[in-house]
């Protein structure tokens, strides 16, 4: 049996400063760090980076200078931010989610680009294979794209007479077209309804609220930045509506979703840090297989459920790695 972890949510958000470009020390070897969400959506997984390049050896400010740039979870300005970093000739670009990848991508075939959190790599385009990812990226996968069926069956188990699944997304992520897609047909073929709400801006997650509320059963929530650094307000709408919402991510849980079931976004970013530490030591990206995860942690909300006046039955707990209360 595994053993779960009881958590009391606190108030308060975390922060991650930014940092200066004239601050920065300019005889260092530069790492560009590509954020495709809001920096405090990414504050824990920035933490874990450079404290795992600190155990390497790489101490901020002495051996190494990061360059942070942050895109807020607006797809549009990645490339812009992508080629201001290769204008400061940084030695590796590190980036996350597939719009980071591909924007570093289309920026520098020379700079090495490290990535994580990119749900099929191959499917869009990021890298070759993952046994040799060819050119100059490597990194992680979270696998995003293969899950869709196991955490559709945890919705089903746990929300009696699920019938319409409101399958809600960022369609300019090219990750999220394929898994929104994905799930849709999954559910159809087991007997549900099924319908996506596409969404591209902070704007449009309001209207999708209004057309899907009343209509649906559950919520399917694609993981994309756009909708992660959104997740409080896609939560709240989300209750009001009644809806028990199944995300990709712990984060979402602890902002107010039902559940998730996902690899830790904490641990790829370790990880991350192990690929950088590889390639300032001379590795070419090309050659490093593309990780794939092969733990997975299901997430629970107690408080969400309870107010959803939904009953969790103990063995669902029991199974849970986390139940949030």
């Amino acid at each position: 049996m595994r053993r779960r972890a009881f958590i009391t949510l606190l108030g308060g958000t975390a922060a991650w400063p930014l940092v200066a470009r004239g601050q920065q020390q300019a005889m260092l070897p530069t790492i560009g760090f590509l954020g495709y969400s809001a920096p405090s959506a990414a504050s824990a997984w920035v933490a874990a980076f450079v404290h795992r390049l600190r155990e390497l050896g790489w101490i901020e400010n002495r051996d190494i200078a990061i360059e942070y740039q942050w895109a807020e979870g607006h797809i549009e300005r990645l490339s812009e931010i992508a080629t201001a970093l290769v204008g400061l000739n940084v030695k590796v670009i590190v980036t996350y989610g597939t719009p980071g990848a591909l924007a570093a991508k289309r920026a520098t075939s020379t700079i090495p680009i490290v990535f994580a959190l990119v749900g099929d790599p191959v499917g869009t385009g990021v890298v070759s294979t993952l046994a040799r990812p060819g050119a100059n990226l490597t990194g992680l996968s979270n696998q995003g794209i293969d899950l869709f069926g196991k955490r559709l069956e945890l919705l089903r188990e746990l929300v009696p007479g699920l019938h319409r699944i409101a399958i809600l997304g960022n369609s300019g992520n090219p990750s999220s077209a394929l898994e929104m897609a994905g799930l849709q047909s999954l559910a159809l073929s087991v007997g549900l309804e099924a319908t996506v709400f596409e969404i591209r801006r902070t704007e449009e997650i309001t209207p999708a609220f209004e057309a899907l509320t009343g209509r649906m059963d559950a919520l399917y929530v694609s993981t994309d930045m756009l909708v992660l650094t959104n997740r409080v307000r896609i939560n709240t709408l989300a209750l009001g509506a009644k809806l028990p919402t199944m995300h990709g991510a712990r984060q979402y849980v602890e902002a107010g979703g039902l559940m998730s079931y996902a690899t830790s976004y904490t641990a790829q970013f370790q990880r991350a840090a192990d690929y950088v530490d590889k390639i300032l030591r001379g590795a070419k990206p090309a050659e490093i297989p593309v990780e794939q995860p092969t733990k997975f942690e299901l997430v629970v909300n107690l408080t969400t459920a309870k107010a959803l006046g939904l009953t969790i039955p103990e063995s669902f707990l029991l199974r849970a790695d986390e139940v949030i209360e």
